[in-house]
């Protein structure tokens, strides 16, 4: 399938990448189809909206950085998506890049679970007061590696 999306102009997309989110994402209810496909530079991906052209978010894997991470979901959310496992979870933060010389950042407190099954997924918010909406993403990698390094 060939579509129009917001950083790359026209590209092709398999029928694997679309992910249904019936019930959108907080602010965009509307845009339910979205395609997942690896941006230019990893570790980040491109979450192109299906439903609006212009709206497309750059995600990352939140354990990349941040292994201690959870992102518990309820029974109810579960169900939602068709998920009967937590195994059957892909779990993603939404990433900020502002456009000044600030922090890149990624929203913990209110990640993508899609079920990998179903192809479905929702975002969720998180209560865990460890999680906020803005992770500086290089500061907290340098706070792993130094961890590591004891």
């Amino acid at each position: 399938m060939r579509i129009t999306t917001k950083f790359g102009g026209e590209i092709d997309v398999d029928d694997q990448q679309k992910l249904f989110f019936p019930k959108g994402l907080f602010g965009f209810e509307h845009c339910t189809g979205f395609v997942l496909f690896d941006a230019e530079r990893s570790p980040f991906y491109y979450f192109q909206s299906l439903d609006d052209k212009d709206l497309c978010f750059i995600l990352i894997d939140p354990f990349l950085f941040r292994p201690d991470y959870e992102a518990n979901i309820t029974q109810e959310e579960m169900d939602v998506i068709g998920m009967r496992e937590p195994e059957q979870a892909v779990v993603f933060a939404i990433v900020t890049i502002p456009s000044n010389d600030g922090a890149i950042t990624a929203n913990l407190q209110g990640p993508l679970v899609i079920n990998k099954a179903t192809k479905q997924g929702c975002q969720v918010v998180l209560t865990d007061p460890r999680w906020k909406i803005k992770h500086d993403i290089i500061a907290e990698l340098h706070t792993e590696i130094r961890q590591e390094d004891r």
